[in-house]
């Protein structure tokens, strides 16, 4: 199956949703090029930006998946290849 790149971007609103988050990413670690998480402190939030190389289907159930993670929100975005 072919694989494309994708930029995942997760915000974390709830720390009690980290557990969770990362036993997913763990799950996916293969596909994960890069990830890169910055703490916003004065927001008391986590910004998370993830670099994934996989099929399109592996994409859409991580970004599904992270969706229905209370806590935090998810959003893909597609190279054009």
């Amino acid at each position: 199956m072919e694989s494309r790149v994708a930029v995942i971007s997760i915000i974390v609103e709830d720390g009690d949703a980290v557990t969770e988050l990362n036993s997913l990413l763990h799950d996916y670690s293969q596909y994960i090029i890069g990830r890169m998480g910055i703490p916003y402190r004065e927001r008391k939030i986590s910004i998370i930006c993830l670099a994934i190389d996989a099929p399109n289907d592996r994409i859409n159930a991580l970004t599904g998946a992270l969706g229905r993670i209370k806590g935090l929100r998810a959003k893909a975005t597609y190279s054009a290849f």
